[in-house]
């Protein structure tokens, strides 16, 4: 038995387009912030504190990374997997606001709407 949401039925294309420029960028991010403040939605929202929590890690993962870059070979084995990991949770991230659901990125996904909860309504 399958845990996930299914795709909404029909999402407006103009809510889809927030939450796929939040994560195209930080030039998207900041537009998709500027067309939001004009008509907000629950997947704009949604989609904007997971953008925020992913440039928020994105910029950890690169202070930790030049740290950890100093021990060789199993520093950088650290960095890379860490950064695979961030690839593939900006995807799915990527992929859930395309396709209109609000489905959270692995890991982290679910503490980015704790933490930003403030944020974007």
């Amino acid at each position: 038995m399958s845990t996930e949401t299914p795709p909404p039925a029909n999402v407006p294309a103009e809510d889809r387009t927030v939450a796929i420029l939040t994560y195209l960028t930080i030039i998207g991010f900041i537009i998709a912030i500027v067309i939001h403040s004009s008509k907000k939605t629950a997947l704009g929202s949604f989609h904007l504190r997971q953008g925020l929590g992913l440039i928020v890690s994105g910029i950890a993962l690169g202070v930790c990374g030049v740290v950890l870059m100093f021990i060789p070979i199993l520093g950088w084995l650290a960095v890379l997997a860490a950064w695979i990991l961030f690839f593939v949770m900006w995807l799915m991230g990527l992929i859930a606001a395309a396709t209109g659901q609000q489905k959270p990125a692995p890991v982290l996904g679910a503490q980015y709407q704790k933490w930003f909860s403030g944020a974007f309504n």
